[in-house]
């Protein structure tokens, strides 16, 4: 594995300062699975060029982590590991350049902070997503990405690209940034680590993704690669990115409750492993690329309360805990819905749905269909009223047990629409996604089984004379039941 870093600032041999490695030396560096080599192809005034050199020794590396490495391809002695930037060029590269990321120099006390030209190169990266997700992690950094697929064969074109791709940067920046940049990024590009993820990647994630991370428009993809879709870890890396950021909570519901993509789930990896070890990672690439992506479970949970209120003929709604607008954005996108309403307890969220929506630059015609106001469910509110339906979508399970019947008081009780719809997550569900512990989310105050949400509803239904109807959001699993669940209240007539 290889990485060079070149500057042309003048004078260009001060790359050896900020790197702690003097450009006249070849230094090695012993790693766990091989030797790390820093040496200095060209050291000169007007343009220096760091090299690290990783070299794996795959008998080591299997010695060290045997059958208990999380990645099967690691527990052979044949394997890409040794010859492509991965999680061990990362790992490598945050041991030999510690003092670097850390934007340290005594001798030069402020050349740290000092923006540099540079140019990164990694001539063989594995990149699950190819040339384009490269692009989308690295160009909001302000890097100029020159990402090229590798071909299988070069003698056969016919083959087809290979899932590497070779990588040059170029961009004006800290020479500790784009270190750190490359430390997250290496193996999210890769998808994959070479060592057990424990808790205190969390730690690790958030200090390298200091001042970038937490603005990233791929922050959710990057964080839950980055710590090998340990559901719980990412949500809690998440929430903490939140409390840095200004779109508080934006990521964390994709984060922990998203059906996990097709080629994603244990079994899958399992077998995308078997066959690359076998040698037949062309086929595998095949059945990846032909293999339909499943949709975040948000997103169809969005989908289904879409068709269930035109299904109900319903032409105004109301999203009572609207939060960020995205139910809103897709209810003004069809022209059906002439009164469309938001409510939301959280200012913020109302804030940021507002910029999302582009509430600034709406057209007159939609923005007159529109009303987004702050309130509390749990307080009688006329604005509530005079809607066909109202939609409480992943909204019941953050209110406080005692204080559900409030809110069943002022939906059902006074604002009173003809339909409202309601989702919760199916805690029986929960045992379906690997290594999520507790609740789906920090702030859920309960979740329910299906019994114990059909007793709740059919309880509320009966008290305020609608009736209620069930169904499953997601897969419906035949042990457990869907990940989401909706109750479809209609008011009696004659109530």
């Amino acid at each position: 594995m290889l990485l060079t870093i070149t500057t042309t600032a003048r004078p260009a041999t001060d790359l050896g300062f900020l790197l702690h490695k003097h450009p006249g030396r070849v230094q090695e560096f012993g790693q766990s699975f091989g030797t790390a080599t820093v040496f200095y192809p060209e050291a000169e005034e007007e343009r220096c060029t760091a090299a690290l050199l990783l070299e794996v020794d795959p008998i080591a590396l299997v010695r060290s982590r045997g059958k208990s490495s999380p990645d099967f391809s690691l527990s052979q002695y044949v394997n890409d590991r040794p010859y492509a930037a991965s999680s061990l060029l990362a790992v490598a590269l945050a041991d030999v350049f510690r003092t670097a990321r850390a934007g340290r120099c005594n001798a030069r006390p402020a050349l740290p902070g000092t923006p540099l030209p540079l140019e990164l190169r990694l001539p063989a990266l594995p990149c699950r997503g190819g040339p384009e997700l490269a692009a989308r992690l690295f160009e909001p950094l302000g890097w100029e990405v020159d990402a090229q697929a590798v071909p299988l064969d070069e003698g056969f074109p016919e083959w087809g690209d290979s899932r590497y791709v070779g990588l040059t940067l170029r961009g004006t920046a800290r020479l500790a940034d784009a270190l750190n940049h490359l430390y997250v990024l290496l193996p999210v590009l890769d998808d994959g680590k070479h060592y057990w993820i424990a808790p205190d990647e969390v730690d690790k994630l958030i200090r390298a993704g200091a001042g970038w991370l937490s603005g990233h428009p791929e922050r959710g993809l990057i964080t839950r690669r980055y710590l090998g879709r340990r559901w719980a870890l990412a949500r809690t890396a998440l929430a903490r990115l939140a409390e840095l950021g200004d779109e508080t909570e934006e990521q964390l519901e994709p984060a922990v409750e998203e059906d996990a993509p097709a080629g994603e789930t244990a079994a899958d990896e399992a077998a995308a492993a078997e066959a690359e070890a076998q040698g037949d990672a062309s086929q595998e690439e095949a059945a990846q690329e032909a293999a339909p992506k499943a949709k975040p479970l948000n997103l169809r949970r969005r989908e289904a309360v879409l068709a269930k209120l035109e299904e109900l003929g319903a032409v105004s709604v109301i999203d009572l805990g609207c939060g960020q607008g995205e139910l809103v954005g897709a209810l003004l996108a069809r022209p059906r819905f002439a009164r469309v309403g938001g409510m939301d307890v959280s200012s913020m969220a109302l804030t940021i749905a507002a910029r999302k929506l582009r509430l600034d630059r709406m057209p007159d015609s939609k923005r007159a269909r529109l009303t987004l106001f702050q309130g509390a469910l749990t307080y009688t509110d006329k604005r509530l009223s005079g809607y066909d339906a109202a939609v409480l979508m992943e909204v019941i399970e953050h209110v406080d047990p005692p204080r559900l019947t409030a809110l069943e008081r002022v939906v059902f009780g006074r604002a009173r629409p003809q339909h409202v719809l309601v989702t919760t997550p199916n805690v029986e569900h929960n045992v379906r996604y690997e290594f999520l512990t507790g609740l789906r989310h920090p702030d859920h105050r309960f979740e329910w089984t299906r019994a114990e949400f059909a007793a709740w509803a059919t309880r509320v239904a009966g008290e305020y004379g609608y009736q209620v109807a069930f169904e499953p959001v997601g897969d419906d699993d035949p042990e457990v039941g869907p990940p989401t669940q909706m109750g479809v209240f209609t008011r009696d007539q004659r109530s």
